[in-house]
């Protein structure tokens, strides 16, 4: 079967075309966890698959590293349609993409031969604790609220961007051991699907810094939902403006993210090539699967 590895700011996937082939559904998780794998697979964050939808123009999958499913991925959501557009599976330079945090609109911004940058509706902000989901009283937001997690107190504001992410504000971003914090929090009680964790530092009112512990996944080098949540966070704590163009420094590059006024969130950022290939079917039999995943 053939894949395609692509990147969004080193927030790299494997990405296989479903519209042509197919793929039991039982055996997805663990051969996300076996393709993921740097020493026995191919190696990257997750498995994202590209398929037909019905209530879409098309529809994006997420696997993490670890297997578990992922509801949205904005870095993911850019490759795809530079997927679609550079192979001719569509013309038209917007259209909308299924996942599982909801439907979204994305806009082929420039191109030469290929598709550079995309620029996508990642629709409204969900803030609610009970629509993130966090435990606590369900209509209340959380914004700079204290938590005690494990032997630590942490200031959280969290944000749903179809999936769930708790950000913290630091003086630096360099400074804060995310590997230790970041699955310590990522499966706090709090969260009962689990976290992302975004730590945020900002630079001035158009720049924030940003890196992110991803749940499932670890430490990536971007993630696009994470930096939206980021912007919306800073602006519910009145340390930048709403409706501004700002711009968030992540470890693989910048992304330009947008708080509109009519209440959504707008990301542009490249999508890159790394490779394609082949992957061998028999080396990943349902016996061998099975035989990595314990049963």
């Amino acid at each position: 079967m053939l894949f395609t590895k692509m990147h969004g700011l080193g927030n790299n996937y494997i990405f296989i075309n479903l519209l042509e082939n197919t793929l039991e559904e039982e055996y997805l998780p663990t051969l996300a966890r076996n393709l993921s794998d740097v020493r026995f697979g191919i190696g990257s964050d997750g498995l994202i698959l590209i398929c037909d939808s019905k209530v879409a123009d098309f529809r994006m999958r997420i696997f993490n590293a670890d297997g578990s499913e992922g509801k949205n991925c904005g870095n993911g959501l850019r490759c795809v349609a530079k997927y679609l557009y550079d192979h001719q599976f569509i013309d038209s330079e917007s259209f909308t993409i299924e996942t599982l945090g909801g439907i979204v609109e994305v806009h082929i911004s420039e191109k030469k031969k290929e598709v550079e940058f995309v620029t996508v509706d990642m629709g409204e902000p969900k803030l609610l604790k009970g629509m993130i989901p966090m435990k606590g009283e369900p209509m209340t937001m959380t914004i700079n609220e204290p938590f005690t997690i494990g032997e630590n107190l942490y200031h959280l504001t969290c944000v749903s961007m179809g999936n769930p992410h708790a950000i913290i504000f630091v003086d630096n971003v360099h400074d804060v051991p995310l590997e230790k914090i970041g699955p310590i929090i990522e499966h706090a009680e709090i969260f009962p699907e689990r976290v992302n964790v975004g730590i945020v530092t900002v630079k001035n009112s158009k720049e924030l810094d940003y890196r992110v512990w991803e749940r499932g996944s670890g430490i990536t080098m971007a993630c696009g939902t994470g930096a939206c949540a980021a912007v919306v966070a800073a602006t519910l704590n009145k340390k930048i403006e709403k409706n501004q163009l700002i711009t968030v420094h992540l470890p693989g590059g910048d992304l330009e993210i947008r708080w509109d006024e009519n209440n959504h969130i707008w990301m542009k950022g490249r999508a890159e090539y790394i490779c394609h290939g082949e992957i061998k079917l028999e080396h990943f039999t349902k016996e061998k699967m099975l035989k990595a995943s314990g049963q």
